[in-house]
């Protein structure tokens, strides 16, 4: 089956891009800039430039001093950097935003549970996809601090721990198993800013082993990019393609993320096959991944098998009114205790003490916290140095692995097992219930003791 995009939507608007880029055609008002500063609408529409770049959630005084900033790093990978004003935060760390994945877990359940090989890749890929939908939001997480961890439990059977095991370059790892399924994950975003935009390389290397027959799966996520960081409304769109493919039988999916832009007739679409290990056709899958996806048997050229549907596989549910941060119902419960392990570990993120202040909207102590922790890091690090004293996660191993992605090599790192022991360690003390139940209060991923970084 061809794509129901034809040659029109995403490839008009790439020519047109590229012509604009080349200066080939001029840039017009609904589509140029403001003050100089490329911005690009997220309706579509042909509104007005200048009117357009004011629909922002930043203050007037604010914008011009943030973009004045903002220039000094482009080119930049800006993950490193910690000036990022409180206006683009959400209140949770990016270990948490990552255990976002799980929300849609039940595919991955249901891949174990099928026999066939291509509706197992149907499975995965839809909840490989699925959790893009978090990832619309436009708000930027915390980044983690070097130890920090993220466990949850109560969702589907599944234990689930992060742990972010390098500061330079960002890493962090996640193990998530239950009676179906071990997901293991390791992830290095890269980032380049262009000034008012921002492209996003997910740098990702994931490996879904189904526990009935063993099969193994293993994918890398598409790039995306968010426009209008301070001039214009900021959105993000997904781009480029992510792949699954099954060690076992060399089956594979590939979909295909539409490129978003004004002339676009096809923002958020998504689509693309199953294949068998002879790159042959086998399944087509379409849909927007802000909304739905649906898949249909087809033959050899694509086309659909007679007798078979078009079927919805998946559709975004209801989601929260006017959130502030337009998080789901399943985002709450990350951030909730009531997915957290009695006595979880103290460099849990939901103790972060700056994160907890934007949660509970005390604006005045947000930075002060978020400072307090960085200078503590820093504090660590000249400390190993000079100890000649290399981190070492708790949690995950580093195997000496690397895997070429689209955006660079990902160092993998390989679950050690110690937090099972760990938890079974802590579910066996016999100790009284409110003992069991008491939470730490202190955020604490720090190597050394608070004595020794007097």
């Amino acid at each position: 089956m061809a794509s129901k995009r034809g040659n029109g939507g995403g490839l008009l608007s790439s020519i047109k891009s590229s012509l604009w880029k080349s200066g080939k055609i001029p840039m017009n008002e609904s589509t140029n800039s403001h003050g100089g500063v490329e911005f690009v609408s997220p309706e579509g529409d042909p509104a007005n430039a200048a009117v357009e770049a004011t629909k922002q959630r930043w203050k007037p005084k604010e914008r011009q001093g943030w973009w004045n900033t903002a220039k000094k790093y482009i080119g930049m990978d800006v993950m490193y950097l910690s000036i990022l004003p409180i206006a683009l935060l959400e209140p949770r760390s990016q270990l948490q935003r990552v255990a976002e994945s799980m929300e849609y877990s039940n595919f991955l359940d249901r891949a174990n549970e099928c026999e066939d090989p291509y509706m197992q890749l149907v499975y995965a890929s839809t909840w490989s996809l699925s959790f893009f939908y978090a990832l619309r939001r436009t708000f930027k997480a915390f980044n983690p601090i070097l130890g920090e961890t993220y466990e949850m439990v109560n969702h589907d059977g599944i234990t689930y721990i992060g742990e972010q095991v390098s500061h330079h370059p960002p890493i962090d790892v996640v193990h998530a198993e239950n009676e179906h399924f071990v997901l293991d994950s390791t992830n290095c975003i890269r980032t380049r800013l262009l000034g008012n935009s921002l492209d996003i390389y997910p740098g990702t290397i994931m490996r879904i082993t189904l526990k009935r027959n063993g099969v193994v799966l293993e994918g890398t996520p598409p790039n995306a990019k968010a426009y209008n960081l301070i001039f214009g409304r900021m959105w993000i769109t997904i781009c480029g393609e992510t792949t699954i493919t099954n060690l076992t039988t060399g089956d594979y999916v590939v979909l295909k993320f539409q490129p978003s832009g004004w002339f676009s007739g096809a923002r958020f679409d998504v689509d693309g096959y199953v294949y068998n290990a002879a790159k042959e056709p086998k399944i087509f899958m379409t849909g927007k991944w802000t909304k739905s996806m649906s898949y249909q048997p087809c033959d050899k050229k694509g086309k659909p098998l007679p007798g078979t549907e078009l079927k919805e596989i998946w559709r975004v549910p209801d989601v929260p009114v006017k959130d502030k941060y337009h998080f789901t119902y399943f985002s709450h419960k990350v951030n909730s205790f009531d997915t957290a392990p009695r006595q979880m570990l103290a460099s849990d993120s939901r103790l972060r003490p700056d994160r907890y202040a934007l949660e509970k909207g005390d604006l005045s102590k947000v930075s002060h916290q978020k400072n307090r922790l960085e200078v503590r890091q820093r504090k660590e690090r000249k400390r190993r140095e000079a100890n000649i004293d290399k981190y070492t996660p708790k949690w995950f191993d580093l195997t000496g692995e690397a895997v070429i992605t689209p955006y660079g090599d990902t160092q993998v790192y390989k679950y050690n097992g110690k937090y099972d022991e760990h938890r079974e360690t802590v579910n066996s003390l016999n100790i009284s219930a409110d003992e069991v139940d008491g939470q730490p209060t202190e955020f604490d991923p720090w190597q050394y003791g608070q004595e020794k970084l007097a």
